[in-house]
């Protein structure tokens, strides 16, 4: 007979010990034999696959034309995302490469601390959002100014555009807004392509919104590193999700007029903002300011109609004999399919739903903010500083698919924000903006779950 040996299953989803024969063990090194069950993580990952053609399939059921769906694009688009995926998530240099890129831009973020410590105190981060954060964003803005300045920015854009425009089929104008999303929030974005947005096609302006939806702009990225979210697995949801939202796109709204900028590489040269160095600087600052006076208005604001909302909603409950409805008991509920089709195990799918609901309804920095705190939750429990169940908490697996779903401005609040904001750029294309902006937005959540299903594939 031949030698048994016993492999320990590192993977803590699995936590068994098989008996394989060593013959059968070269063989299939590979596979994991079960005794009469599969795997958990390969079941997980199935559901992730199911959930990439079930959220492709809610695009094609919405498409405006099913039968001028270039299925190049989608499938080139996929293709993308998880070729970035695999590279972070199963290679283990990729990862480390990322994991160093993370961790410097997070120790690079920790150098806007010096300046909220002269203006505030020592004890600033006692108020991680008003004195940690926020001085982030500021700080960050006004570098991203600086690449700007330098032309930077603009190259690393127009490369990855082109990177589109040719695997994709994609037209110039479409795929540098998009790849500009990666950095930039979707008003500044098609700044890129100003002088042509006026002349763009329906389904131009639609993967345009698309991708302003899909992702999330650097400064509010660093406004998520700076309170615990990965830095590594924002920066990857954010490339990933720029062609996911192409793609999607295409399908939703396919392409059945003359562009302009098809399969071209447009100029992103565009008027020099400042005039110098300093000024750069300063205009960065002003603008990250402005930003930070949105988010922290936004915050109060929000926060406060959703207590109000769930006090309305905890009396009417009470009269029909459902004292736990709320908001975030609605959410859990309608959305948990959601969150399980993304690859969520199903134990966690209702606490993941509650943050897709903020996400969707509210906005993504709030849905970041208690997504740190489930990870908190599950910090607190295993340091033996509180037991187990006694607070709300999901696992590793399920906090990672939320980074990678939760990136992305695609709320119903952004759309008003991107109606206003491309419309100053080409105000006669403000009633076409208006009609796609629900369908844009959809869309962008679709764009970002399928990279949440990517994530969960390769995990």
């Amino acid at each position: 007979m031949a030698e048994l040996v016993k492999i320990k299953i590192s993977n803590p989803n699995f936590g068994l010990t098989k008996n394989c024969s060593q013959e059968h063990l070269s063989k299939e090194r590979f596979k994991v034999i079960f005794e009469g069950r599969l795997s958990l993580s390969y079941m997980d990952r199935v559901v992730s696959l199911l959930g990439l053609f079930v959220f492709v399939g809610i695009a094609y059921l919405l498409s405006v034309d099913r039968t001028a769906i270039r299925w190049r694009t989608l499938l080139w688009g996929i293709a993308l995302q998880f070729g970035v995926g695999v590279v972070i998530l199963r290679l283990p240099g990729g990862y480390a490469v990322f994991k160093f890129i993370g961790d410097r831009v997070g120790d690079f973020l920790n150098f806007s601390d010096a300046g909220a410590r002269f203006v505030f105190g020592d004890s600033f981060q006692d108020h991680l959002i008003a004195f940690k954060v926020m001085p982030t964003i500021i700080f960050f803005c006004s570098f991203i100014t600086i690449l700007y300045y330098y032309g930077i920015l603009q190259r690393v854009v127009r490369w990855i555009a082109a990177l589109m425009v040719r695997s994709m089929g994609t037209s110039g104008g479409e795929s540098l807004s998009c790849a500009a999303n990666i950095f930039v929030g979707p008003v500044e974005a098609p700044l890129l392509i100003k002088p042509y947005v006026k002349d763009m096609t329906q389904s131009e302006l639609h993967a345009v919104m698309t991708g302003g939806f899909a992702t999330i702009a650097g400064g509010v990225m660093a406004a998520y590193i700076s309170f615990g979210i990965s830095a590594e697995h924002l920066i990857a949801a954010s490339v990933m999700s720029a062609p996911a939202a192409l793609a999607i796109s295409k399908v939703m709204y396919p392409e059945t007029e003359k562009s302009l900028t098809v399969g071209t590489n447009i100029n992103t040269e565009v008027e020099q903002p400042y005039i110098n160095l300093i000024d750069a600087v300063t205009s960065g600052a002003s603008e990250g300011m402005k930003l930070v006076l949105n988010i922290i208005a936004m915050l109060i604001a929000f926060l406060a109609l959703v207590a109000a909302f769930n006090s309305l909603l905890g009396w009417v409950g009470g009269l029909i004999g459902l004292p736990q409805l709320s908001l975030e008991w609605l959410f859990s509920l309608v959305l948990a399919p959601v969150a399980w089709l993304m690859g969520v195990p199903w134990a966690d799918a209702r606490q993941v739903a509650i943050l897709l609901g903020k996400k969707t309804i509210l906005n993504e920095f709030i849905a970041y903010l208690d997504l740190r705190t489930l990870a908190q939750n599950a910090q607190t429990i295993a340091a033996g500083k509180a037991a187990p169940g006694s607070l709300p908490t999901i696992s590793e697996r399920s906090q990672i698919i939320s980074t990678y779903a939760l990136c992305g401005f695609s709320s119903i609040s952004a759309i008003g924000i991107q109606i206003g904001g491309i419309g100053a750029i080409a105000p006669e294309r403000q009633h076409d903006l208006a009609r796609l902006g629900v369908r844009a937005m959809i869309g962008g959540s679709l764009a970002c779950f399928m990279t949440a299903c990517v994530a969960g594939i390769l995990l």
